[in-house]
């Protein structure tokens, strides 16, 4: 597998995005709640940090301290299929994305809203148009309009928003505006290798709207959003801040005043932050990709894309041991 994994790695170096030549993330302090041991999504209100664990089989969102210590705990008995990231709304209102799909079997998927006011989470279900994918990143725009960013294995993750408003318990339609592509990279980390730095993990949009974060397990990918329109920051050249040696890293937010924040899977796992991290984007807004995010973009005319030549079987290979690897690592049914 190691053989497969290094091979891949060589199909996908090309055209990285060069890292920024930012700090290197600062370790605030480390999440040794066992209740926490599969921390996947993460948001800050500038006063509090709300973290919740990938999977689980009912809403629970830690409010933490700045020394890591778990204060309270959110709940409600709906019990979601596979949370995987966590969004927080202009109004303080949480939004849960129950969107994981490792084995791509799910009809519908989920978004779960959890008013600041308290009160029983609302159940938004969501159907694709091309069915099933694995999704782990959520971020919002401006005016709290979700979008999603599949994990895709290989390679080209798709962007969905929802087609209309949100129905309860729906499901509504998402439709595709756009697809992105980040490739491997040597930043040391994740769970498998090298092949982990170019699969979408979590996503965080600024306090302002004008930045959006989106993270592999290795390394940060930050996007201009000087309109606040997300799907169009999304075609931009990212500027790429390293992650580097975190066990599983899945989480990723930003401070109210711009620092990002990162965290990963496992007890004793560190929060760790980048100041004026938004400062390496705003200082630099690139023009969107010829095409821009109207219409979706066809994977081989991806920039920088996996290169569409004979070496497919060995891709199917690696495709298929990843996925196994990361569905070990998975108790979900």
């Amino acid at each position: 597998m190691r053989v497969v994994l290094a091979l891949t790695a060589v199909l996908i170096l090309a055209g990285a995005v060069p890292a920024a030549a930012a700090p290197a993330p600062e370790t605030v302090c480390q999440v040794k709640d066992k209740r926490l041991n599969e921390l996947s999504g993460l948001v800050s209100d500038g006063e509090h940090w709300y973290a919740i664990n990938d999977g689980g089989t009912q809403v629970q969102v830690f409010v933490l301290d700045r020394k890591c210590q778990v204060n309270d705990v959110l709940t409600d008995p709906t019990d979601p299929y596979d949370v995987e990231d966590l969004a927080r709304g202009e109004d303080g209102t949480l939004w849960l994305s129950d969107t994981g799909d490792n084995r791509a079997k799910r009809e519908t998927v989920a978004l779960l809203e959890l008013k600041p006011a308290g009160g029983a989470a609302v159940v938004h279900r969501l159907t694709y148009p091309d069915g099933p994918h694995d999704t782990e990143a959520l971020v919002l725009d401006q005016s709290g309009t979700p979008f999603l960013v599949t994990k895709d294995l290989l390679g080209t993750s798709r962007v969905y928003r929802p087609s209309g408003p949100l129905a309860a318990p729906g499901p509504t339609k998402v439709e595709q505006v756009g697809t992105l592509r980040v490739h491997s990279t040597d930043t040391p980390g994740g769970p498998v290798g090298s092949f982990g730095s170019a699969l979408i993990t979590g996503g965080a949009t600024s306090a302002d709207g004008k930045v959006i974060a989106l993270r592999t397990y290795t390394d940060a990918y930050l996007y201009a959003a000087p309109d606040g329109n997300v799907a169009t920051a999304l075609q931009r050249e990212p500027v790429r801040i390293p992650l580097p040696n975190e066990k599983q890293g899945e989480a990723i937010a930003f401070e109210p005043d711009g620092t990002l924040l990162s965290a990963s899977e496992g007890v004793g796992e560190p929060v760790r932050a980048i100041k004026n991290a938004t400062a390496w984007v705003t200082a630099r807004a690139p023009a969107p990709k010829p095409g821009g995010a109207a219409a979706p973009q066809p994977a081989e005319q991806n920039s920088g894309g996996f290169p569409l030549v004979p070496a497919a079987a060995v891709v199917a290979v690696v495709v298929l041991g990843v996925w196994f690897l990361l569905a070990r690592k998975r108790r979900r049914t």
